[in-house]
């Protein structure tokens, strides 16, 4: 059965509010369960190695803790502090008032798609690129590995190329066992975080991968933004498991059920300006 986060809170409210039966919908046990990946929302951690980690390979599925570990944002520059009192966030408005584009299932970008969701994550390998892949939206993107491919350096210029939602991202190899992507270009509509941090089309995104043991892999995202942050940081840490099997869970966004949510539940709790 599918998973669907907003259908079973949306199935819920109506059986409160209309007195009406509903089902939550999921797959497989969840989580904190005795056959269970995670406690709570922190993923367990496999006892067993499981042999070495391959060379320069981190293809097949992987599971993360629900939200990774966060560490603190740099003070933002003038223009930075402007953009961010813009970004009305969920914590500090209310679902119903936030400009959050989440809300409206826009994608989420990077890096917010590295620090959101993180349960599942997974890496499929061709000649010339590697294809990450994000269970929350069931997002792919591109990496180029072949050096033939240059991160773009001017953006959303008339020389230049247009910004994109998940960016450009170029690859390459950090010893036998750690995966670099950098990623340029991002569409500065996405935020950062939930906490609506910005970030500019000009932004440097890098993602570290490194496959410790067969069984465990590790993540680092830097972000680079010197229009916005006064210093480059560590936006995010992760730890993820091997997942045997291979399956993901299908967990989708959609605009519809959120726009129900919206009107039956967000927007009546917290009032209306």
């Amino acid at each position: 059965m599918r998973n669907s986060f907003m259908r079973s809170i949306i199935g819920l409210m109506a059986a409160l509010a209309f007195s009406a039966a509903a089902m939550a919908q999921g797959t497989g046990p969840a989580p904190g369960s005795k056959d269970s990946l995670y406690n709570g929302n922190r993923l367990k951690r496999d006892p067993t190695p499981g042999g070495p980690a391959p060379v320069h390979e981190v293809s097949g599925s992987w599971a993360g803790n629900l939200t990774p570990e966060r560490l603190e944002i740099p003070p933002l520059t003038p223009l930075g502090q402007k953009l961010f009192s813009l970004n009305k966030p969920e914590t500090e408005v209310g679902t119903g008032h936030s400009n959050d584009p989440m809300n409206t299932c826009d994608p989420l970008g990077i890096p917010r798609n590295t620090v959101f969701e993180t349960r599942g994550l997974a890496f499929g390998t061709m000649p010339d690129r590697i294809i990450v892949l994000h269970q929350y939206q069931r997002i792919w993107r591109y990496v180029w590995m072949d050096g033939k491919h240059e991160l773009p350096k001017k953006i959303d210029t008339k020389d230049g190329v247009p910004s994109r939602w998940y960016g450009y991202s170029a690859g390459h190899w950090d010893g036998d066992t750690t995966l670099v992507i950098d990623t340029v270009g991002t569409n500065d509509q996405t935020w950062l975080d939930k906490a609506g941090h910005p970030h500019s089309v000009d932004a440097h995104i890098q993602e570290r991968y490194t496959r410790v043991d067969h069984n465990h892999l590790t993540s680092v995202v830097t972000v680079d933004d010197p229009k916005i942050y006064t210093k480059p940081f560590i936006l995010s840490k992760n730890e993820y498991r091997w997942i045997p099997d291979q399956e993901a869970e299908e967990q989708m966004c959609v605009p519809s059920e959120m726009i129900q949510y919206m009107n039956l539940i967000s927007k009546p709790a917290f009032g209306t300006k």
